[in-house]
């Protein structure tokens, strides 16, 4: 798990923080607790929601679930 707060994140995978929010309502990403007032976020479980959209595929519904997908690319790639 990589920590980031919603503005890293969104740096990160060169989005707005505004989407980097309204993917973590929509899929329910995984959060890891709060610094300050900001959110703290999964930055592998939004960088597999950002990949599923952007190939157009399906995101998966839970976060476990994009953790197995992560785990099946990762053999594929190997």
């Amino acid at each position: 798990m990589r920590p980031a707060t919603t503005r890293q994140a969104a740096t990160h995978l060169d989005r707005e923080p505004g989407t980097i929010r309204q993917w973590a309502r929509r899929y329910q990403a995984r959060t890891l607790g709060r610094a300050g007032r900001q959110v703290v976020y999964d930055l592998a479980d939004l960088a597999t929601i950002e990949g599923c959209i952007w190939r157009g595929d399906p995101v998966p519904p839970t976060p476990e679930d994009r953790d197995e997908l992560r785990a099946r690319l990762g053999r594929a790639a190997a």
